[in-house]
């Protein structure tokens, strides 16, 4: 029993470390806010602005995480493939740095760190205060961890040291066989920071005692962590995925040099530590560093290199229109913007078209993989947008472009909530095709998919709406209000036949709901493209060509007014009765 108990506290304390990582990477992601988004995509003209904004990534929510999120940014347009190679070395070292934190022995800190991390998570006065908290939490947690699989594997010591035998860094078998190990186990559980934890755990028990036993391991969970990106990559575009198969190539290579420079390796790690913990956060740290010194000033060369090796017979996605330098021509900017939601309009469209094959049963799993990810895409889209115009207002406007951005400011949240509610088609039918009684007649289905064409109708209206060349927008808008006519005509005309079918009792009532459902979300996309037309209508919705290339200069400060009492306000809201 005493045996079955121990081998669950290591366990345990593997999960323990994994739990306290992701809220500790949870808590800093939210301290970091949008901005670590945001200097991503700003930093791909620079290799080395590149690279720290990476190795920072890394270091908050480490290298598989941080790899997702670059391979989201891609996917959504905002980066491209060459400029996100700095960014990924940088990742990986970024995690490097954090282990190392990790390595000193502050274990004895870890329920203080605990304590007041939950302290300052529990109030809610503060609330960047209480994501600092949440952070600390883990940080103390992931302690913990490492402490509790140290002290339940250190009974095990005899018979472990000769089951870890065969991983041997000194020897080519012993070499191959941890890296597979690890790697596999990194895989299973989605984090090198884990299997580096288990390292020095094991190191502090006694079970390791030279970095030979290490070396493999840390190498193989550097291949290992590649899997959550390669996962997170899955229903992507193509772009997406070659920078997911680049962070696995950068650590092949980064495996495959420390291979084959393990005599130098093995020989000056042991002069910058006598701790084996400290040696093999050193290890983990000098593989990366050098590999990513080597890699980095042909990450042009090593793009190309990717994206001969992963083909496709499709063109890439277009990329995005929000160029930051436009930021200092306004007008510039605004027929940017403009061609972003355009770009997003058409992201909507492509998923908007895959919704017949669900409600005919005659989808894939990637049809629902291309449509969340497609809803993925529309929203970085918009949070990116917004950071954009965010700047564009730090310019001297005219009236007209302060109206127009708030004009297109609307537009974008229809767009988005266009792109949530055909993700809510989505649902529907998966929902609908798991329950017995769903199926309709072949006229009520026939009805239905005329209301779905009539929505498309008011979709594509829309889509060439956005279109910045034009020079008639309320035109366009007119058109979609006429489409959108025709669309509550016909769905006039499907309400009523419903409603004789359902008093006939000539259809099951499931599938009554879910034609209702159908109806519904249909209706409310077609009602934010009417508002998107409303916004289109007014007078201010120009784009004027004439002042494409006029530079404006940083808006002037104005004067801070004077704070409101707030509670004056709720005090006479209260006694109006208004509340």
């Amino acid at each position: 029993m005493d045996t079955v108990l121990n081998v669950f506290a290591i366990l345990g304390g593997i999960a323990l470390f994994i739990f306290g990582m992701n809220i500790m990477t949870a808590g800093l992601r939210e301290t970091a806010g949008d901005g670590l988004r945001t200097v991503l995509t700003r930093v791909g003209r620079s290799r080395l602005a590149g690279v720290t904004a990476g190795t920072f990534l890394g270091g908050v929510i480490q290298s598989s995480a941080a790899t997702v999120m670059i391979v989201g940014f891609v996917n959504a347009g905002l980066i491209s493939l060459p400029s996100t190679i700095p960014s990924i070395l940088g990742a990986n070292v970024g995690t490097t740095i954090s282990m190392q934190a990790v390595s000193f022995n502050l274990s004895s800190y870890c329920y203080l760190a605990i304590v007041f991390g939950l302290a300052a998570n529990l109030q809610k006065r503060f609330p960047r205060m209480g994501q600092a908290g949440l952070a600390l939490l883990g940080f103390g947690l992931l302690f913990l961890g490492i402490e509790t699989i140290a002290e339940a594997a250190h009974p095990f010591r005899a018979q472990l040291q000769p089951l870890l035998s065969p991983v041997n860094g000194a020897t080519w078998s012993g070499m191959l066989c941890g890296i597979a190990l690890a790697a596999a186990l990194t895989a299973i559980w989605q984090s090198s920071g884990a299997t580096i934890a288990i390292c020095f755990a094991f190191a502090e028990a006694g079970i390791f005692t030279s970095l030979e036993q290490v070396y493999p391991i840390v190498l193989g969970a550097h291949i290992g962590t590649c899997a959550t990106a390669l996962l997170g990559s899955i229903g992507t575009n193509i772009q997406a995925r070659r920078t997911a198969c680049a962070h696995l190539g950068f650590n092949l290579f980064n495996v495959a040099f420390a291979v084959a420079a393990s005599p130098l390796f093995l020989r000056w790690i042991p002069l910058t530590a006598t701790d084996l913990v400290r040696q093999t956060a050193n290890l983990h740290t000098a593989v990366m560093v050098v590999s990513a010194l080597i890699i980095l000033p042909f990450s042009a060369a090593f793009a190309r290199i990717i994206t001969a090796v992963v083909r496709s017979n499709k063109p890439p996605p277009p990329p995005s229109f929000l160029d930051s330098a436009a930021i200092a021509k306004p007008e510039l900017a605004l027929h940017a913007v403009l061609s972003e939601q355009q770009r997003v309009a058409k992201v909507c469209g492509n998923s908007f078209q895959l919704v017949p094959h669900l409600m005919l049963f005659k989808h894939k799993r990637d049809t629902v993989r291309t449509i969340k990810s497609n809803e993925k895409i529309v929203n970085e889209i918009k949070r990116a947008m917004r950071d954009y115009l965010d700047a564009l207002t730090g310019r001297y406007l005219s009236q007209r472009q302060l109206m127009l951005i708030q004009y297109v400011d609307r537009c974008m949240i229809d767009l988005e909530r266009i792109g949530d509610h055909i993700d809510e088609l989505c649902d529907v039918s998966l929902r609908r095709q798991s329950q017995d009684g769903a199926l309709m007649d072949k006229a009520l289905l026939e009805e239905l998919l005329g209301l779905y064409k009539s929505a498309a109708k008011v979709l594509d209206l829309v889509i060439q709406s956005l279109d910045p060349e034009q020079k008639a927008f309320q035109e366009s808008a007119r058109d979609i209000l006429d489409a959108r006519d025709a669309f509550k005509e016909r769905q006039s005309v499907l309400r009523v036949a419903l409603t004789g079918q359902v008093s006939n009792q000539e259809i099951d009532p499931l599938a009554a709901v879910f034609c209702a459902q159908y109806m519904g979300v249909f209706q409310r996309i077609v009602k934010h493209a009417r508002n998107i037309a409303m916004v289109q209508l007014q007078p201010e919705f120009v784009i004027k060509r004439t002042k494409l290339d006029r530079t404006a200069d940083p808006a002037p400060k104005t004067a801070t007014p004077e704070l409101a009492d707030a509670q004056d306000f709720l005090n006479r809201l209260q006694s109006d009765d208004r509340l």
